[in-house]
């Protein structure tokens, strides 16, 4: 076999073999395939697509290229959640300690390359909050307390590191069938049962339309068939920031709100149907019964004490989420209904703040980022406060950079629902 014969038959159109795709990623990954060979083939796959078949066989051996998680000795079903990313987004620090009320709630996950942190690093930025936990630590926690969120194993999925690294650095990343067998090969080598996936559609998710996202959620929902996995994805609006906070103790905070019973409404309400979606699938029970539940543990306080006790178990001290950074209130500069926010623009300012990374050993600013006080649809008038910016190194010209994310106009704009699709 050879690559550039099957590099070759991409570019024609023509759909690949099971064979030839496991001699690619195994080729790859042992460095018999070169990143400008494996490149080629990316922009073949990206330009003319690959069938559902092709799909499937790309996601199996990409599991097979690394360790494949065992949690079978975990009691009950195990649930997981994905998200596609967007900004402000620190729905699994919400949803895991309500879902864990009811089911057992594993999750493996990374650091962030993006506008701000991952889950992980989220996490880390309670002083002390352990991360690093080996597969028997990780079954034996969620055996006796149905939670736990690990740092994903280096060993894990070796071949999506390496591709997804390629695809980042050479303009192959915007493709359904490996974005969907990307997600999918992580989540099946993880271990979990069951996974919801929260896919955000709209100017801050790589997504930008409904339509792609269905296409996106229908092929993960059949991979997760042919590995015997329920899979249900929700669409969420990402138009808006989710809730109003940018940045990592700053997302803490506002999850803790939200915990309380508190919080906006559209962060709110996604962690009610994400959670009620998990809990529903691991119990087999209805959806309603489910939210019933989930609602509960926000109203009587369980859900905020089991958030409680599950940063204690890993080591946290949640006393340490003080901010430590200076801050300024930005006013818009005239009035007018909001049609539009730059939503991937916040995101990237969060970013130059120091709230993210653009290289993986970048240190991240916990203290710092972005609160975004308004909404798509919200009438201002000239001086209200839009937004809160909190930073620990000079930024020039920050007002005139918050109010260029906001586009105003003299008519009414409709509110943005958050919850755009349910695909089961």
């Amino acid at each position: 076999m050879n690559i550039l014969e099957i590099i070759d038959k991409k570019r024609l159109n023509k759909s690949l073999n099971e064979n030839e795709i496991q001699f690619v990623i195994e080729n790859y990954v042992n460095g018999n395939i070169k990143d400008y060979q494996m490149s080629s083939l990316l922009m073949a796959i990206v330009i003319n697509g690959m069938n559902f078949d092709e799909t499937y066989y790309f996601t199996k051996y990409m599991i097979n290229s690394g360790k494949i998680i065992d949690l079978s000795s975990i009691n009950g079903i195990k649930v997981d959640k994905h998200s596609t990313g967007g900004v402000g987004d620190k729905i699994t620090l919400i949803i895991a300690p309500i879902v864990s009320l009811y089911a057992k709630f594993v999750k493996m996950s990374g650091r962030g390359l993006g506008f701000t942190g991952g889950t992980i690093d989220k996490l880390e930025s309670i002083k002390g909050f352990n991360v690093n936990y080996d597969i028997d630590e990780i079954i034996n926690q969620v055996n006796k307390y149905n939670i736990c969120i690990s740092y994903t194993s280096d060993e894990l999925v070796i071949a999506d590191k390496k591709i997804y690294a390629l695809r980042d650095a050479s303009g192959t990343v915007a493709s359904i069938p490996l974005i969907a067998s990307s997600i999918m090969s992580k989540k099946i080598a993880s271990g979990a049962d069951d996974i919801v996936i929260d896919l955000k559609v709209g100017a801050g998710a790589f997504m930008k339309n409904k339509e792609d996202a269905l296409t996106l959620a229908h092929t993960m929902i059949n991979i997760g068939k042919k590995f015997n996995k329920k899979v249900v994805c929700i669409l969420s609006n990402m138009n808006d920031v989710l809730g109003i906070s940018v940045g990592n103790k700053l997302e803490v905070l506002e999850s803790i709100e939200v915990l309380k019973n508190g919080g906006e409404e559209d962060i709110r309400n996604l962690a009610i149907e994400i959670s009620s979606r998990m809990i529903s699938i691991a119990n087999n029970i209805d959806i309603e019964k489910a939210k019933e539940k989930v609602v509960k543990s926000l109203e009587d306080g369980s859900a905020y004490n089991k958030f409680l006790e599950f940063v204690k178990i890993q080591g946290g001290d949640i006393s340490s989420l003080v901010i430590d950074a200076k801050t300024i209130y930005i006013k818009a500069y005239e009035s007018g209904y909001i049609k539009y926010i730059d939503v991937e623009g916040i995101g990237e300012f969060s970013r130059s703040l120091g709230a993210g990374r653009i290289n993986k050993d970048d240190i991240i600013d916990n203290n710092v980022g972005i609160k975004i006080f308004k909404k798509c649809g919200d009438y201002i008038e000239k001086d209200d406060i839009i937004a809160q910016v909190f930073y620990n190194k000079d930024m020039p010209n920050i007002v005139d950079k918050v109010n260029s994310f906001f586009t105003l106009t003299n008519n009414k704009v409709d509110k943005n629902e958050i919850i755009l699709d349910i695909v089961e």
